[in-house]
């Protein structure tokens, strides 16, 4: 594979989103365009200056609904990445080759819900009606047997990672206990002024083991959006540039929607392994270089996988990587510094991007210092995407 053409001619110039709740009150269409009006003020420019949108297939409000509620006069790019929470990176990925290519000016980002007080993703495909799709059809392969859940999916990994890696639930909860003290000092976060110990994390009930409740993602109505355009029209706008300096998809062999249980080896994330091997060819850079990362952390076992499939530590290793507080402020590798999705908020990883921004400008309310390359990466266990923020230098 070559580096990706595109990579380092485009850039982040506006965030925005919504408050981050258990019961937003409104629309969600209302919260997206919130979201999209707030990035493009953040940017300083107009929304009918907007001509591209980049969102989810789960994504509920249209292009078209986004487009008349923002005033944009016409669209010459609009997009949607499948694949729930592996989206978020991807969706950044398409916004920068639409401008990187000329197809247009100004693309947000954007995804909005209601997934608290509305449809709640962890609830399962219990009630899924049975389907002659492909993408229904396959479920037969597991959920007969009980895995209904995303929490019992993800347990039957984190289990075999116990198993051959002598990990334990206490290396999960590092995890959680880092998310959760970084939530702490953002007022944005559902948990701010919210931290938790190793002991919290021990004693908060199973979900299905070896998860527990304080392994498990929370669940948020709020929306975010990334407002992308030229590096040339970037530095004239109101924020400092954020280069895309590189951003990534990837699938692997024998590939399911977070229930890849037929592979050789259980342990890993081979999805994410390809998405870190476009990123560090497209960038140049290497681990050395990553001074932060957020990394997708719905549950807290795929954290530690991520950080072995970008190379950061050895298979196996990421329980020693994380001790002694590496992953916190102060640490080798200071992860998800707003709070993630476990502190925070669950917006299929779009805060995360936000996140990344914040910290290469500079604006995080948990700086790391010298934060120039940003690794921000999208779900796990599924089709997934990633991107590297870098500093316009």
């Amino acid at each position: 594979m070559s580096k990706h053409t595109y990579a380092g001619k485009a850039a982040i110039v506006g965030i925005g989103a919504t408050e981050f709740s258990k019961d937003s009150g409104r629309s969600e269409l209302r919260l997206a365009l919130e979201a999209c009006a707030a990035a493009c003020d953040d940017a300083g420019i107009s929304p009918s200056q907007v001509d591209g949108l980049s969102t989810f297939t789960m994504e509920t409000n249209p292009e078209s609904e986004i487009m008349r509620g923002l005033g944009i006069d016409e669209l010459t790019h609009f997009s949607r990445i499948h694949f729930g929470g592996g989206a978020p990176c991807a969706t950044i990925q398409y916004a920068a080759m639409a401008v990187a290519t000329g197809v247009s000016d100004y693309v947000i980002a954007y995804r909005a819900f209601n997934e608290r007080s509305g449809r709640r993703f962890g609830a399962g495909v219990q009630d899924r009606p049975a389907g002659a799709t492909a993408e229904e059809a396959q479920f037969a392969w597991t959920s007969p047997f009980g895995l209904l859940t995303p929490a019992s999916w993800v347990a039957m990994f984190a289990t075999r990672m116990m198993h051959e890696y002598g990990v334990t639930s206490r290396d999960f909860g590092a995890v959680a206990v880092a998310d959760r003290r970084h939530a702490a000092n953002n007022p944005a976060a559902h948990f701010y002024g919210q931290p938790i110990t190793i002991d919290d994390h021990q004693n908060s009930r199973w979900i299905i083991e070896p998860l527990h409740l304080l392994d498990c993602c929370q669940e948020t109505d709020g929306g975010q959006a990334i407002l992308v355009t030229s590096v040339e029209r970037a530095r004239d706008l109101k924020q400092p540039a954020v280069i895309i300096e590189a951003a990534a998809q990837g699938m692997a062999d024998d590939q399911q929607m977070m229930r890849s249980f037929f592979r050789d080896s259980l342990v890993g994330l081979p999805e994410m392994g390809t998405c870190a091997r476009q990123i560090w060819e497209t960038s140049g850079l290497g681990p050395d270089d990553v001074k932060t990362a957020v990394l997708y952390d719905h549950f807290t076992p795929f954290v530690l996988a991520q950080l072995e499939e970008f190379g950061f530590c050895g298979r196996g290793e990421a329980k020693d990587f994380m001790a002694n507080g590496n992953i916190e402020i102060g640490g080798r590798l200071p992860v998800n510094t707003h709070g993630g999705q476990l502190g925070e908020a669950y917006l299929h990883g779009m805060n995360g991007v936000a996140e990344g921004v914040r910290q290469v400008r500079g604006t995080s309310v948990n700086q790391v210092e010298r934060a120039e390359h940003v690794l921000v990466t999208g779900g796990t266990g599924v089709p997934t995407s990633a991107v590297m923020l870098g500093a316009d230098r």
